[in-house]
């Protein structure tokens, strides 16, 4: 399989993507834990059948020492009992947050308030910013049909 368009060599989506790696490099220096923001990647990444993306987050999170159980659980971390609750509420708001078309009134409150339960604003922005961003990056490889699989951890580093 082949990508409908290379945006490794076109110049147009090289500088797009200089730009938004910048704003994951403000999400990743943030205070909102590593793990977190692996989850929350994977998560989106499910829902939205992001295959590239979710080939690089499982193979990022489990080069970092991730557990493979908690990996294979993220689809179903409502049923899980390896998750904090920490994360449960970020991986809630991941789902609110990418299923937002599904939701007449967006992001319900009870979401949000759970969030700010655990996390601070620093933390909550890095946490928004995540969710739009990886949203933004499935919608990209989903659009050029970006094949998955040769990965390799830090590949872009």
């Amino acid at each position: 399989m082949e990508a409908r368009l290379n945006l490794y060599g076109n110049p147009v989506a090289a500088k797009f993507f200089k730009y938004i790696n910048s704003a994951g490099k403000a999400i990743s220096d943030s205070t909102l834990p590593a793990a977190t923001q692996e989850l929350v990647k994977i998560r989106a990444s499910q829902i939205n059948g992001c295959g590239f993306c979710l080939d690089m987050h499982t193979k990022d999170a489990a080069h970092a020492g991730e557990t493979a159980t908690r990996l294979n659980l993220v689809a179903v971390w409502r049923e899980a009992k390896v998750f904090t609750d920490a994360e449960r509420a970020a991986l809630e708001l991941t789902e609110q947050g990418t299923r937002i078309a599904d939701a007449a009134g967006g992001v319900p409150d009870d979401a949000w308030a759970n969030a700010a339960k655990h996390f601070d604003e620093d933390q909550l922005s890095a946490l928004v910013g995540l969710i739009a961003l990886i949203n933004a990056y499935n919608r990209v490889n989903i659009l050029v049909q970006q094949p998955a699989g040769d990965y390799q951890p830090g590949q872009f580093d």
